[in-house]
């Protein structure tokens, strides 16, 4: 097919294709955290692409290896080295930036907050502990990880570049997303603010929101809500789903020496969706019966 000539925006370059100098990282350690699987692992390969030396961290153990595996196969890219980490642990954190220190020769020149916790739920369902459990994992545990590279570079006199990934509803609200809405607000508002205190010491701090991307790392619920409609990018003003290295690509321009100059934003890179608007509003289906569920039982 024509890509000039289809509907929607154009489709993205190929895999493996970069708008930065593949020498842009050379030298450079990045750390990813949620970077064993999905979208973190996304970013963290286009950052290997361009010479980066990367550091993963996961909760889980098991998405560590075959991640690093596969980033270590991507020519041009500098080591690779991953370390288990709940981020909601102070202690854990530091003993992972002392580790990176260690394994690289020097701190993260590069933080990208990607872990998160999230699930579908009406708010009356939602429990406490299923709400502490979002909070602390999205806003405390990017707060953690962020503080812990912020003090480090403060107290060493060395610029650096932080990312957090939030999520559009942090402007809109998010029905059946309460806890995980209200999270990356706070996200959004602790790159704004770190932005201001800690650039007068070299280090940025922005924001990145992915849009539609599917991957294979999708959680069953959030796949689930994904299945129950039809024609996904035909519900998006691009007429298509973005590719998950389009997020990474906006990572890595973010961190580069092209963009010192950008700090405080947030990018959203969804093709538009989250700003769209229909003329006529659509009849409102409550979040119960989109999520398939009955009548609210208290018991």
């Amino acid at each position: 097919m024509d890509t000039a000539s289809a509907p929607g925006l154009p489709a993205p370059p190929p895999l493996g294709t970069s708008a930065l100098p593949p020498d842009t990282y050379d030298g450079r350690l990045v750390l990813v955290t949620g970077g064993g699987t999905g979208l973190g692992r996304a970013v963290a390969a286009e950052f290997a692409r361009l010479g980066a030396a990367v550091m993963i961290v996961s909760r889980k153990a098991e998405h560590l290896a075959p991640a690093r595996e596969e980033l270590g196969r991507i020519e041009g890219a500098g080591p690779v080295t991953a370390a288990t980490c709940d981020i909601r642990d102070a202690a854990r954190i530091a003993e992972v930036f002392d580790a990176a220190e260690a394994a690289h020769g020097r701190a993260p020149d590069v933080l990208v907050n990607n872990a998160a916790a999230n699930f579908p739920v009406p708010a009356e369902e939602l429990t406490p502990n299923g709400w502490r459990s979002v909070v602390d994992i999205t806003l405390n545990g990017t707060f953690l990880m962020t503080r812990e590279f912020g003090r480090r570079h403060l107290a060493a006199g060395t610029p650096g570049s932080v990312i957090a990934v939030g999520a559009s509803y942090a402007w809109t609200g998010g029905p059946g997303f309460a806890h995980s809405a209200a999270a990356k607000a706070g996200v959004k508002n602790l790159v704004e603010t770190l932005a201001v205190e800690w650039g007068p010491y070299g280090i940025q701090v922005n924001g990145l929101v992915p849009g539609l991307m599917p991957h294979d790392d999708m959680t069953a619920d959030i796949r689930a809500n994904l299945d129950r409609a039809d024609a996904p990018g035909a519900r998006q003003p691009a007429l298509r789903v973005g590719a998950p290295r389009e997020l990474g690509w906006a990572a890595t321009f973010l961190a580069s020496p092209y963009a010192r100059f950008i700090s405080g934003h947030t990018l959203v890179v969804d093709g538009a969706n989250w700003q769209r608007r229909d003329l006529v509003n659509a009849p409102v289906t409550p979040v119960r019966e989109q999520l398939g569920r009955g009548p609210f039982d208290p018991h």
